[in-house]
């Protein structure tokens, strides 16, 4: 990766729906090699994906929540992985070392909804208690990183 690719990714973080055409004057190339670039950027992956970032809250997802998942033992593994992905309300889920041993990123729309998730979850072989944080706002959230 040279610097031209880092020209690229970073004008991609900021804004993803960049036009090809756009973007290849942008960093003073042709379409077509700009168009090789980014294929083989993504290839390699190191471009994962292309996203539409929506508010949460007009769809009425008023409640964001992180949830510490504590496990029995890492035998229940692939069946907790299988039921994370099975749950929409879960957005993002991390395999953490210290307290507990995932960190699950939760929306729902309201509380009575987050009792019937932790319900569900606690439900799931292994787990033997959650710990909830609820997100009374969000000062920021990104998935931008220096390149």
């Amino acid at each position: 990766m040279d610097n031209l690719d880092k020209k690229i990714l970073n004008i991609l973080q900021d804004n993803g729906r960049t036009k090809r055409s756009v973007l290849a004057e942008a960093v003073g190339l042709s379409l077509p090699s700009l168009s090789d670039r980014l294929n083989k950027l993504e290839e390699k992956g190191i471009i994962e994906g292309y996203y539409t970032k929506l508010n949460r809250k007009a769809f009425g997802y008023d409640l964001m929540a992180f949830i510490t998942v504590v496990m029995e033992s890492s035998k229940f593994y692939k069946k907790f992985a299988d039921k994370v992905e099975d749950t929409p309300e879960i957005l993002e889920c991390y395999s953490v070392l210290g307290e507990g041993s995932h960190i699950l990123k939760v929306v729902v729309k309201d509380t009575g909804a987050l009792e019937k998730l932790l319900s569900k979850i606690q439900s799931w072989p292994g787990v033997i208690r959650t710990i909830s944080s609820f997100v009374l706002s969000t000062k920021k959230e990104t998935t931008k990183i220096k390149i």
